[in-house]
C-alpha cells in the first residue's frame, strides 16, 4: 500500500516514508474506531478511504478539507456496508 500512496501523493524518492506509514496506520484506526473490521490492503475501497485520508493530512492545503470531506462519507458508507462491518465468520462486530 506504501508503494500506491506514493504514487497518489506525487511522490518519487522515500524522504516521507514514515510519514506516509503513520497515515496509513491512522486510517486504520480512524476506520477499525468507526466500525470497520474488514480492513484489507488489496481492497479498492480502502485503498480509496487510505488515499483519501492520506491527501487530506499531508500539504494538500487547498484542498485537504474536500480530501477529507470524501474520505468521512466514503468511511460511514463502509460502516454502514455488512461487507466491511462484519467479522468473515459473518458475526457483527458491534
Amino acid at each position: 500500500m506504501l508503494k500506491q500512496l506514493k504514487v497518489s501523493l506525487r511522490l518519487i524518492d522515500n524522504t516521507f516514508d514514515t510519514e506516509i506509514k503513520n497515515l496509513i496506520s491512522a486510517c486504520k484506526s480512524d476506520l477499525e474506531l468507526a466500525g470497520v473490521v474488514n480492513i484489507k490492503e488489496d481492497d479498492p475501497l480502502i485503498i480509496r478511504a487510505v488515499t483519501l485520508y492520506a491527501k487530506g493530512h499531508f500539504g494538500f492545503a487547498d484542498m485537504g478539507v474536500k480530501f477529507l470531506e470524501a474520505y468521512e462519507m466514503l468511511k460511514l458508507s463502509l460502516r454502514r456496508s455488512s461487507d466491511y462491518n462484519q467479522k468473515s465468520d459473518g458475526d457483527p462486530d458491534v
